[in-house]
């Protein structure tokens, strides 16, 4: 865990500093000094690497597992020739096979349903349950990623879950997990689940739930549940007593949140936290919204790096630590086979290594929500395209960590019910981009493990 004399140096520094008011947010670390408008710098952490800070979680607590395989993604780059999620640009067997290696790595286990058996044991563990796994009737939700998503998809459409990935998760819960069909619940509430999704998993899976925005053409209408509204810790902006989430979450028992790799023009990066934007509802927000309440717009100041510096209020703190969000995921899923810049743009080539001018091609995976997102951050720093990196990128990642105790003093307690957060998982930065190696790699602490296969 980070030390306190630690914290106050950096402040000393002014790396940190007290909670800002959202009326006037100070700039950010490297957001730039110059003349209004300027473009800021990229980002760098402030802190040392492999210094971790909070708790870490999982089977092997703080382990990343990530695969790499080139040969997975083969897309020219071109919408002319067709769309990036076309089965002839991803190759499903690969796809599979990658998704069933990061779960045994994460796990430890020989098989994958061995893997899946100690996912929910360790989760009912936690939680007092003891060492039962999944029962038939208990409702397993997959959080996608849908954003820019329509019915029907076209070749300049932005990256969301690769089918290929997507339909192999579903088999493994099925088949593997031994979830039913009708247990299993697929939803992004504010976007909609594409064609290119639905009509290939439905097909072999016609029990499984899918929910969207709108419902329709086999898919069900996400419906907000209107008793149980999250606390947001910072009462300054507009809605946040009257923020809901969807009824399938609330109802469910478990959570995989099956993310994607994005780069974001206001948070830095979209990665599993931010996921759950596309899960919260609010009340009268007009007939111009054309989200139809499902509209997270009133939580974008709190995230804005440029504009919010390190050691400051961050609303992804209460949606990681939600009972219903964080404390129902049994496995965070990074789908990466390809990655994108900006929540909307097409998948880039990537030029850091191991990528080296060819497609991110790789799947990561965790039971620590903030390790994965450490790692990805980390990634994207090295990553000389990644043009949204500025301001204070993991400035949620130290609030998270330390939610017990946050360099901003805020008081996380989303339930609402008076319970302030603990650490939501470990925070670290690797050595170097070249190495990748965080403290549990190099045997001198207690932080991030990255398994690299």
């Amino acid at each position: 865990m980070i030390r306190r004399e630690f914290l106050k140096g950096t402040l000393a520094a002014g790396a940190l500093r007290t909670l800002p008011s959202l009326a006037h947010p100070p700039a950010g670390r490297n957001a730039g000094a110059a003349q209004p408008g300027a473009q800021p710098a990229q980002w760098s952490h402030a802190e040392p690497p492999n210094r971790p800070m909070g708790t870490a979680r999982g089977i092997y607590p703080g382990r990343v597992v990530w695969v790499h395989d080139p040969g997975v993604a083969s897309w020219d780059g071109d919408p002319q020739s067709g769309g990036w999620y076309e089965d002839r640009f991803v190759d499903a067997a690969r796809a599979e096979a990658m998704l069933r290696e990061t779960l045994r790595r994460v796990t430890g286990a020989k098989s994958d349903a061995a893997a899946w058996e100690r996912l929910f044991e360790d989760h009912n563990r936690r939680h007092g349950r003891g060492d039962a796994g999944y029962q038939p009737g208990e409702k397993v939700v997959v959080k996608l990623n849908l954003n820019c998503c329509q019915r029907r998809v076209s070749p300049t459409q932005g990256y969301y879950n690769t089918p290929q990935l997507t339909q192999a998760l579903f088999r493994q819960l099925v088949r593997q997990a031994g979830v039913r069909q009708e247990d299993l619940v697929v939803v992004d509430a504010s976007r909609f689940v594409p064609d290119s999704i639905f009509d290939p998993c439905h097909a072999e899976f016609p029990g499984i739930r899918f929910e969207d925005r709108d419902g329709g053409e086999g898919r069900f209408r996400t419906l907000p549940d209107m008793d149980r509204a999250i606390a947001f810790a910072n009462p300054d902006a507009p809605d946040l007593d009257t923020t809901y989430l969807p009824q399938c979450l609330t109802g469910a028992t478990y959570q995989v949140n099956a993310a994607v790799l994005k780069g974001h023009s206001l948070a830095g990066v979209t990665l599993c936290v931010k996921n759950h934007f596309g899960s919260v509802y609010r009340e009268d927000t007009g007939p111009n919204d054309p989200h139809r309440g499902w509209n997270p717009a009133h939580l974008h100041r709190s995230i804005t790096t440029p504009r919010r510096p390190l050691g400051s209020y961050n609303a992804m703190v209460d949606l990681m630590g939600h009972p219903d969000i964080g404390d129902k995921t049994i496995l965070y899923l990074l789908d990466a086979l390809y990655a994108a810049p900006h929540q909307s743009r097409l998948p880039e080539k990537w030029q850091s290594a191991p990528f080296d001018g060819d497609w991110t091609a790789s799947v990561f995976a965790s039971q620590d929500p903030v390790a994965i997102e450490s790692v990805a951050v980390d990634l994207f720093a090295a990553e000389p395209g990644s043009r949204h990196m500025v301001g204070a990128v993991d400035n949620y990642l130290h609030e998270a960590a330390l939610a017990h105790e946050p360099p901003s003093g805020t008081c996380y307690a989303p339930a609402g019910n008076g319970a302030v957060l603990q650490s939501q998982g470990v925070h670290e930065h690797w050595n170097d981009p070249e190495r990748k190696q965080y403290t549990r790699n190099l045997g001198t602490g207690g932080g991030i493990e990255l398994v690299k296969v």
